[in-house]
């Protein structure tokens, strides 16, 4: 990328924040956290979501529901997982408190879903009243809009980082545009302010 001739990186939600690392030249990381709990707030002043808890998928992602949790001001449970084989996980236990709450499963990438649905089917096994779920990159992989459809998941909540196909749009899915985040982005680099303030935004 640098050899054809980029100066600057503006990207959201890395897999890997180590990923910055690589580059020699400047890389701004957006987060969609904003977004999404900017929505999750907005629902919980028009409806009665009840208590709730940011849910980590796994350890590796507990920093990731830790940003959502402190902005929707909730705790945090993780899902305890072991691989028995390759491409198969098994609930283990879930660490925190998840009894008669709403559960919000944060992930950054859903591909299939089969993980995402089982995580939230594990939720409701163990006493959570409803069980959302949030994530930035929905590349939705056949057969996951199906399994999200079947599921027991109350809504999926993505951004529009990866477009989603008109036949991939159910009722489940909301989608959040980045674009405001991303044009704030673009408007501070332009004008040579400060892009750190969005990091806390």
């Amino acid at each position: 990328m640098t050899t054809a001739g980029i100066t600057r990186v503006v990207t959201m939600d890395l897999h890997a924040g180590q990923i910055q690392g690589f580059f020699d030249i400047p890389v701004d990381h957006l987060g969609s956290a904003s977004i999404i709990a900017k929505y999750i707030n907005q629902k919980k002043e028009e409806t009665d979501m009840g208590d709730i808890v940011v849910v980590s998928p796994d350890l590796g992602g507990v920093t990731r529901a830790r940003d959502l949790a402190d902005r929707v001001n909730a705790p945090i449970a993780i899902i305890e997982k072991r691989r028995p084989r390759p491409g198969v996980a098994e609930v283990m236990n879930i660490i925190g408190d998840i009894k008669g709450k709403t559960c919000i499963l944060v992930d950054d990438i859903v591909d299939t879903a089969g993980s995402l649905c089982g995580g939230a089917k594990a939720l409701k096994e163990m006493g959570a009243s409803r069980v959302f779920a949030a994530c930035a990159h929905a590349v939705l992989t056949d057969p996951a809009v199906e399994r999200i459809q079947k599921s027991v998941i109350s809504e999926l909540i993505i951004t529009n980082t990866i477009p989603l196909p008109q036949e991939k749009q159910i009722d489940k899915i909301k989608v959040l545009s980045v674009a405001p985040l991303l044009g704030e982005a673009i408007m501070r680099i332009f004008h040579d302010v400060s892009v750190s303030r969005l990091f806390d935004k």
